[in-house]
């Protein structure tokens, strides 16, 4: 059974720093893309940033100055650093993974990043 567990979040002041990781578990092969997308309340989930093997990245145009994403493929591992927070970054962050060997995706249950002044 496929487990995507994000971790990381919580509560940080405006132009604070933060790293959400991602663990996959439960599947032996190989993941194609990992990626993290988030939802603020009342408003529909939005892409953030994802990454391909060997390290290929795809931005939201207006995060891809603040924020970077990375990944560990032993570890079958995805982490998402954010700099200089603003209030408008405040939403559940959730992990996507693929793979291309079984033509799945799955999602973690989210983290919780609040922005305060």
């Amino acid at each position: 059974q496929v487990q995507v567990v994000e971790s990381g979040g919580g509560l940080v002041q405006i132009g604070g720093s933060l790293r959400l990781t991602c663990a996959v578990s439960g599947v032996t092969g190989p993941v194609y893309r990992m990626g993290w997308y988030r939802q603020a309340s009342g408003k529909e989930r939005e892409f953030v940033a994802h990454i391909l093997p060997k390290g290929i990245t795809t931005y939201e145009e207006a995060l891809k100055e603040r924020f970077t994403i990375s990944r560990d493929d032993a570890k079958k591992m995805v982490y998402l650093q954010m700099e200089n927070l603003k209030t408008e970054d405040t939403a559940v962050y959730f992990c996507n993974v693929y793979f291309a060997t079984i033509s799945s995706e799955y999602w973690g249950r989210g983290t919780q990043v609040t922005v305060s002044s």
